[in-house]
């Protein structure tokens, strides 16, 4: 989601309006009183322009992230240019999102209350769509974000803070909508675990922070689906891929060389599963790591004037990790595997189940 500089220039004009209730804080009362306290009281009044009404929880968030949220644009030898939002996780490093960076020849930073300042792309990682920035000459005094240990529950309250048109600092709220979805990738792989949220995110979003009412980072902001669904890298997997990007450069993921299907009704009732769940092996690629270990579909059959798979293993089980969602799978072979690792899958096959010993290769190169 990052943006188009001709759009922010569009947008620009409603920059002063948008600024002058950007600010707002919850409502609140001042504690009644008599008036012979009001006038006992009347040397303890505010003074002009103090406010006598309690902080917002959102308020005190934003004042405690924003300063270690960047905007970052992006340049091309073709001319164009593009701009996302990122935030520091430590004295050099911003995190943002590969597909704001991609592409780009030149990108440049901009925190709160500093000029421009030109970065350098230290990794990316399209299969996570995660990027590191290296920045020689951080804000001082800014205190890098910090990402939650435990995933947080559905129903969390969180903000998204970020620069969407190219309004720097701009934050928005809302819950923890749903967790452990998956997002189409690219070469049709999947990016597991993500947070979805009802946190309204809009182009120039992208790559800036997800985060509880503590300041704690749930996720990095990757993508809005429609209205209020949006979604994040989650913190597992960013903080599996960021050390790797700083490190080398890149990162690599488990590899199976299968294409999945859900167990539908359609594909129970084909091939006569029950229970009706579990991720069922369409296809083996060719001299993939599964080829010889798992079975893929044999034919299809027609169910309800459908044509529907057979003949394909059901994974049942990875490791003692129940798989009864492809997201399931997804998930945990994204945070609780690495490439060369041998497993142990728990498969339904022509009606009963075995275990077979599969050792996971790497993606292949996008």
């Amino acid at each position: 989601m990052k943006q188009s500089l001709t759009r922010r220039r569009l947008l620009g004009a409603f920059g002063g309006a948008v600024a002058a209730t950007a600010g707002c804080q919850a409502p609140g009362s001042p504690a009644e009183s008599s008036a012979g306290d009001q006038a006992t009281n009347a040397d303890q009044s505010p003074s002009a322009g103090e406010s006598t009404q309690p902080e917002s929880a959102y308020t005190a968030v934003y004042e405690q992230v924003v300063d270690a949220v960047a905007s970052i644009r992006v340049y091309t030898d073709a001319g164009s240019a593009s701009q996302g939002s990122g935030f520091l996780v430590d004295g050099e490093h911003i995190v943002t999102n590969q597909h704001v960076v991609a592409g780009g020849s030149e990108v440049s930073v901009r925190f709160s209350d500093t000029g421009w300042r030109s970065v350098s792309v230290v990794g990316a990682d399209v299969y996570s769509d995660l990027a590191v920035l290296r920045i020689d000459a951080p804000p001082a005094g800014v205190t890098p974000l910090s990402f939650v240990e435990t995933e947080p529950p559905v129903g969390t309250e969180v903000v998204a803070i970020g620069n969407p048109f190219g309004l720097s600092g701009s934050v928005t709220a809302g819950i923890v909508s749903g967790v452990d979805r998956t997002l189409e990738g690219a070469n049709n792989f999947s990016i597991a675990d993500t947070v979805q949220t009802d946190a309204p995110v809009n182009p120039g979003n992208s790559g800036g922070p997800l985060v509880t009412l503590d300041g704690e980072v749930v996720g990095v902001i990757n993508a809005g689906g429609g209205d209020n669904v949006a979604f994040a890298i989650s913190a597992p997997l960013t903080q599996r891929v960021v050390p790797a990007l700083i490190t080398s450069g890149d990162y690599d993921h488990s590899y199976m060389g299968v294409g999945l299907r859900s167990v539908s009704p359609l594909v129970a009732r084909a091939n006569d599963l029950d229970p009706a769940s579990g991720v069922y092996i369409d296809r083996v690629v060719e001299g993939g790591p599964s080829d010889g270990v798992l079975r893929g579909s044999s034919g299809t059959e027609l169910v309800s004037e459908t044509s529907v798979p057979v003949g394909g293993d059901v994974v049942r089980r990875l490791g003692d990790t129940p798989t009864p969602t492809r997201q399931a799978l997804a998930s945990f072979l994204a945070l609780s595997t690495s490439p060369g690792d041998t497993i142990d899958v728990l498969v339904e096959r022509d009606g009963a189940e075995r275990t077979v010993e599969l050792t996971l290769g790497s993606r292949p190169e996008p």
